[in-house]
């Protein structure tokens, strides 16, 4: 894969801040400014926040969305293969001639001043909003929500509030309360949020910042309602009781995920979404890596016939739960079937607490390293971590498509083999093999 001229404006401006992470405004508020306020002239916009979540259900509300006829903007991130997939412009990929125009311009108009990556480039995304028709936004936090660089929307259309859980906890705090009251900076006056599965103590955070807001809340178990019932997504809220396809997308998680997106659709005054943009939605939605079947590429071509390779980008305690219970339903179903794990993650996230609720459900555990992110957690700290964890079988190779390799040599019997860990990891295997 060659590099673009985009790519090389992306490593120029990588530089431009000693921190790869600083959460504050100041820097992301003077650019804006200085490229003309971009953010006050984008369309309606919905912005999302929370820990697990947050871009599938973005692709739900999106592909409904645009069933329905929208024109729809997205920025999501980390971006998987290449940095294009994070702006959606009318539901396209933004172009490279475009992109590559607009970074340049927020590099001239910042200069050599201090911003983050993540800073300079949402400045990139909100121009190319402002400059391409649309009748929405949607609009997903990079890390945290008050001091996020997306944080600048004064007067969202709706917010929606993700499952929390214990992440990035050097950034947000060291306690569910303290993340949450984070997440909770996106909330702004008067603007009605839906609000996913909550622990009880990031929910009283939520509960209490609406009442200071008078956000109207659109809450899991309270207001609304989700679970998969008889091959169907079985949806309540006020206005009644629905049945909808199960969403495309696999895994038990992915149905409070679609629920979510459905109890945000009432929130979005001058928006009507028919039934059947909603289960054209469900069924078309599409988000790589999450529980991604892989159909080829080198991973593949190293396992025998009756063999299986999914990907996940899980990386924290929670996603960890997840797949635990994604992969208890896959030894119900297949018990002949065993399950081998390849891991690789960063030191921003537990590896012990991601592997705990997998280990009962895996044969064996193999570590990678992520390769090219100067965060990522070495083979010998990740082999340690699945023990601690509690694998009694652990082994490490230098890529997922090595690790498969070891694993046929080690036993050819046919099984799943379940890559996760990380994003990062996620996209270096989508390289390869998507």
């Amino acid at each position: 894969m060659t590099a673009l001229g985009s790519d090389l404006v992306l490593e120029r401006l990588t530089r431009l801040h000693p921190k790869l992470i600083d959460l504050v405004l100041d820097r992301v508020k003077r650019l804006l400014d200085r490229v003309g306020n971009p953010e006050r002239h984008l369309p309606p916009v919905v912005h999302v926040a929370g820990t697990n979540g947050k871009g599938s259900t973005v692709a739900y509300l999106r592909a409904m969305l645009e069933a329905a006829g929208y024109r729809v903007h997205a920025y999501t991130s980390p971006h998987l293969v290449r940095f294009h997939e994070r702006i959606r412009l009318a539901g396209e990929l933004i172009e490279e001639t475009e992109l590559l125009a607009l970074l340049e311009e927020c590099e001239q108009a910042n200069g050599n001043e201090p911003i983050t990556f993540f800073e300079i480039t949402t400045v990139a995304a909100f121009l190319a909003f402002s400059r391409h028709k649309a009748d929405i936004v949607l609009l997903e936090v990079g890390l945290g929500g008050t001091f996020d660089a997306t944080n600048v929307i004064d007067r969202p259309l709706a917010c929606c509030l993700t499952p929390i859980s214990m992440d990035h906890m050097q950034h947000l705090g060291h306690s569910l309360a303290e993340i949450a009251a984070n997440k909770a900076g996106i909330m702004k006056r008067g603007r009605p949020a839906a609000i996913g599965p909550q622990p009880a103590e990031a929910a009283a955070v939520f509960d209490s910042e609406a009442a200071k807001l008078s956000c109207p809340l659109h809450r899991f178990g309270r207001e609304w309602d989700a679970a998969a019932e008889e091959g169907k997504l079985l949806f309540r809220d006020r206005r009644g009781e629905s049945r909808w396809p199960l969403p495309a997308l696999p895994g038990l998680h992915q149905i409070e995920n679609a629920g979510l997106a459905l109890a945000t659709l009432p929130l979005l005054e001058g928006f009507t979404v028919p039934d059947t943009a909603i289960a054209k939605g469900l069924l078309s939605v599409e988000w790589p890596a999450r529980l991604q079947r892989l159909s080829r590429g080198p991973v593949v071509e190293a396992l025998p016939a009756g063999w299986e390779a999914w990907l996940d980008g899980g990386h924290n305690e929670s996603g960890g739960q997840a797949l635990g219970v994604h992969a208890a339903g896959w030894r119900q179903q297949r018990p002949d079937l065993p399950i081998r794990l390849v891991f690789g993650m960063l030191s921003t996230h537990d590896p012990v607490g991601f592997l705990k609720p997998l280990l009962p459900h895996v044969q064996d555990v193999t570590a990678v390293a992520v390769g090219g992110n100067h965060q990522a957690l070495d083979v010998t700290a990740l082999v340690d971590a699945a023990r601690r964890a509690g694998a009694a079988t652990v082994r490490s190779a230098p890529s997922a498509d090595a690790a498969a390799r070891a694993i046929v040599a080690a036993d050819a019997r046919p099984a799943r083999l379940l890559i996760c860990g990380s994003l990062y990891l996620a996209g270096e295997v989508l390289a390869k093999n998507g």
